[in-house]
């Protein structure tokens, strides 16, 4: 039911623009309410807590994943070799702890604390904590942890926390779909909203006029039982599926394209949660995955299940001026 709605959501949000325009009255609505929220917050009708160390928001203004948590493992590494203690926060979408805000670390249960927060931790080395009210997770990590700058997974509407800097990443491909906001498009906010951020970057695609151009890039898959490394070149030949369940899942496939692959694919719902049965398939000799979906389905892998690493590529001045920023 879950990947039959998703699928529908893209249909009308992305390619049937005429069936949105059904839900225009909703989204007028839904538009006014964002913004008297966002007024609510700006005029001190609403608290908005300020922190005692910078924050860095990477945010979208669509719904679903635009490729902000590659780049915030990227944000963290690079501000850690510039001399920086970076920590992160999230929402932790779809994990299922009992009680908030919970620190992550490499161990994680993904079904706890949610996909997206483990990959960080096991990639970044550098604390991180997930929790609704990201205040709080704040908090947590500034008790525990020598901390000189927090970055959000996320939260550019979670308007509750002061953030001194804002990037938004877009897709590239997909850009704002029919340029609604929701119910009948994918937007949480206005579109021009983005004229009002520090820094646009665009996740593939073209980029715009100031918009910074940022690329996943991958050629390795690593055995998820073995650990094994080769190129995704090898398995030119072999018979293959791939799956992906992140927020467009054909940027995934796109990549395995590339690199000369000619597999079956398998779409799922953003955040997914995934069963032995869902990943398996009797003829494939070679099952490809995001390390975001690795995350999830690492305990009952097989020989056939290879995830693939992607690194961020982006212009070296983004981060000179995202640091320039910061220290002022």
């Amino acid at each position: 039911m879950k990947k039959l709605l998703a699928k529908f959501v893209d249909e009308v949000w992305y390619r049937d623009h005429f069936i949105g325009t059904w839900l225009m009255p909703l989204s007028f609505l839904f538009t006014d309410i964002a913004k008297f929220r966002r007024w609510l917050y700006k005029k001190g009708y609403k608290p908005v807590e300020k922190l005692p160390v910078p924050v860095i928001i990477v945010g979208n203004i669509t719904l679903g994943g635009t490729g902000k948590t590659p780049l915030v493992i990227y944000l963290v590494k690079q501000l850690k070799a510039a001399g920086f203690t970076p920590a992160v926060i999230s929402r932790g979408y779809g994990g299922q702890s009992a009680s908030w805000p919970v620190r992550v670390n490499a161990e994680s249960d993904a079904t706890l604390v949610g996909d997206e927060p483990l990959l960080i931790a096991q990639q970044a080395d550098c604390p991180v904590a997930v929790g609704p009210v990201r205040a709080e997770s704040a908090r947590l990590l500034l008790q525990n942890e020598k901390i000189d700058v927090i970055i959000s997974d996320d939260g550019l509407q979670h308007y509750a926390l002061h953030r001194d800097i804002e990037i938004v990443v877009i897709d590239g491909e997909r850009r704002f779909g029919n340029n609604f906001c929701l119910p009948s498009g994918p937007l949480r906010e206005p579109q021009e909203r983005i004229q009002e951020v520090d820094f646009i970057v665009c996740n593939g695609g073209t980029a715009e006029e100031n918009e910074i151009l940022m690329k996943l890039e991958g050629a390795d898959a690593v055995n998820m039982l073995t650990q094994q490394r080769k190129p995704l070149a090898e398995f030119s030949s072999t018979n293959s599926h791939a799956l992906a369940g992140i927020g467009n899942p054909q940027r995934f496939f796109d990549l395995l394209a590339k690199q000369g692959l000619a597999c079956q694919t398998h779409a799922f719902p953003d955040h997914y949660a995934y069963t032995e049965r869902d990943i398996s398939f009797k003829s494939a000799q070679a099952i490809f995955m995001t390390e975001k979906d690795a995350v999830k389905c690492q305990s009952f892998a097989s020989a056939q299940h290879w995830s693939v690493p992607v690194q961020v590529s982006i212009t070296s001045s983004f981060m000179q001026q995202l640091i320039a920023l910061l220290k002022t």
